[in-house]
């Protein structure tokens, strides 16, 4: 076809588009290119878990609705003026430098949320403030494409098992609750990880913000409605977390968690989250043709001017994005080079008191310590033959593989039949956990970190620590302590543990002694 004959429909076709629009529209897709380019192995780590992780699944719809919601505003944004703003480049430069510090502490949280939150500010810099009030609800509900959430599991896990027990109670079967462990005449029940809740709680609270914004205009409606998305997939997870211990009672544990998985795994919420709707349904208080946004209220608004007076040139700004990117990224490539040196000649002491000797354990426990630069193992027996489990293990950096306080990382080892119970007092400042096994085998685990002059068990502290170190270009090793005993009819794990721990030097010195640090 000759190319005269196509132009014209070219050339209607960006006719549709403003042309207040057409500078700043492609100075934005610029600037959005440049940080899905710059940034591709984070984003695509994200995507990796939006497509692989069942409890993130809902996120590959989200850009879909973002895009809906934009296209809704459409018609009345066409009535406003894009205007580029300056002080947008600071907020750029204040979010890259948050990918910057998860970027070289290994929290993908913290940069999944600073690269998103780069997609935000560079619209209020290449369109203005005035347009991103325009924008305000999909710029926050973007917010969404975060993988964030299962740091909740542990809760939820507790709050399903209490509303279990007290339905199990209150349907006359006699259970005893230990921990996440319900104990039944059918047998033994653990409310797992998978068993939390957290994959619904997640896209319900999704869906809910979505549902409130479009269909309702009346702020308290909107709250009571987001109310209602939070608490009825909890509730909703203990009933089912009951009903499968009800039919094990009368049709065996096999029957009820093959019936768990058919029934409550692909039926049972979506009969939750249609109920979630029913709930809303005559509350709904806005029209199905009532605008998103009111242009003309939007263009008389006072407060966006004052802003406005810092206004810019967009191609600059846009440059001036594109140079703090760039910047960001050399900055983390420096930061992510530093090791601190770990020494090679580094053993466990002997204990006053104590014998070191190979592993002694009634069932095998072997806590991770993925991408520790050394890692010692060891078990002390008293002469009462009591005997205590230390694992020691040296990080010279604190990065993705290779972080101490990362998720799955301790005395909980993932993908074995050892189970966290139940919070444990631990003494100096050390995370207690007790753990089971198989329903009979128990032990209580104490961990403690250590980098530079601080020791303790905050996962927050330790990474505000290595973000600190990193920044500053001042490498320091990372260790991390787990001692742990059995619980047994012959043995008090938590008294053994105290009375090893009497037997040693003061932790920190103790610990800085086992790595030679000076």
């Amino acid at each position: 076809m000759p190319l005269e004959a196509i132009s014209p429909r070219r050339a209607l076709l960006a006719e549709r588009i403003a042309p207040a629009w057409r500078a700043p529209l492609m100075q934005l897709a610029l600037a959005w290119l440049a940080v899905f380019a710059l940034f591709a192995a984070d984003w695509a780590a994200m995507m990796l878990q939006w497509w692989n992780s069942s409890t993130y699944n809902h996120i590959l719809l989200v850009p879909l609705i973002l895009g809906w919601l934009v296209v809704q505003r459409a018609p009345e944004l066409a009535k406003l003026t894009p205007r580029a703003w300056w002080p947008g480049v600071v907020l750029v430069a204040g979010v890259l430098f948050g990918w910057l510090l998860g970027d070289i502490s290994g929290t993908a949280t913290i940069s999944h949320f600073g690269l998103v939150l780069a997609l935000q500010s560079a619209v209020i810099t290449i369109l203005g403030p005035r347009i991103a009030w325009a924008l305000l609800f999909p710029l926050c509900f973007a917010l969404f494409l975060v993988p964030i959430g299962e740091e909740l599991v542990p809760a939820l896990q507790m709050i399903t098992a209490h509303i279990t027990i007290a339905l199990t109670h209150a349907s006359g079967i006699p259970a005893i609750i230990e921990g996440v462990f319900i104990d039944t005449p059918a047998g033994l029940f653990e409310v797992a990880e998978a068993c939390s809740g957290v994959k619904f709680l997640i896209a319900m609270v999704a869906l809910g913000t979505l549902v409130s914004h479009v269909c309702f205009r009346s702020p308290w409606r909107r709250a009571g409605f987001m109310a209602v998305a939070i608490i009825l997939p909890i509730l909703a997870n203990g009933v089912r977390a009951w009903g499968t211990i009800y039919i094990a009672q009368s049709q065996g544990i096999g029957f009820a968690a093959g019936f768990d998985h058919i029934f409550y795994g692909w039926i049972f919420f979506a009969l939750v989250m249609a109920a979630l709707l029913a709930i809303g349904w005559k509350f709904f208080d806005r029209h199905v043709d009532d605008p998103f946004i009111d242009a003309k209220k939007i263009a008389e608004a006072a407060w966006p001017a004052r802003l406005e007076r810092f206004g810019g040139n967009g191609w600059t700004l846009l440059a001036a994005c594109a140079a703090t990117a760039l910047v960001m990224l050399a900055w983390s490539a420096n930061a992510r080079g530093l090791d601190a040196q770990v020494a090679q000649d580094v053993a466990l002491p002997q204990v006053s008191g104590w014998t070191r000797t190979a592993l002694d354990q009634t069932y095998r426990w072997q806590p991770r310590t993925g991408g520790a630069d050394r890692r010692m193992v060891a078990s002390y027996r008293d002469g009462q033959g009591r005997v205590v489990d230390v694992v020691f293990a040296i990080y010279g950096a604190q990065e993705d593989g290779r972080e101490a306080g990362a998720y799955g990382e301790g005395a909980l080892p993932l993908d074995t039949e050892w189970r966290w119970l139940q919070s444990q007092d631990a003494p100096s400042g050390g995370a207690g956990d007790r753990l089971q096994a198989l329903g009979t085998q128990q032990r209580v685990a104490y961990t403690w970190y250590r980098h530079g002059e601080w020791t303790g068990s905050s996962r927050l502290q330790l990474k505000l620590s290595n973000m600190r170190d990193r920044l500053i270009g001042t490498p320091q090793p990372t260790i991390m302590l787990i001692l742990s005993a059995e619980e047994t009819a012959s043995q008090d794990a938590g008294a053994v543990l105290h009375d090893f721990l009497q037997s040693t030097a003061p932790l920190p010195e103790w610990m800085d002694d086992i790595a030679r640090l000076d």
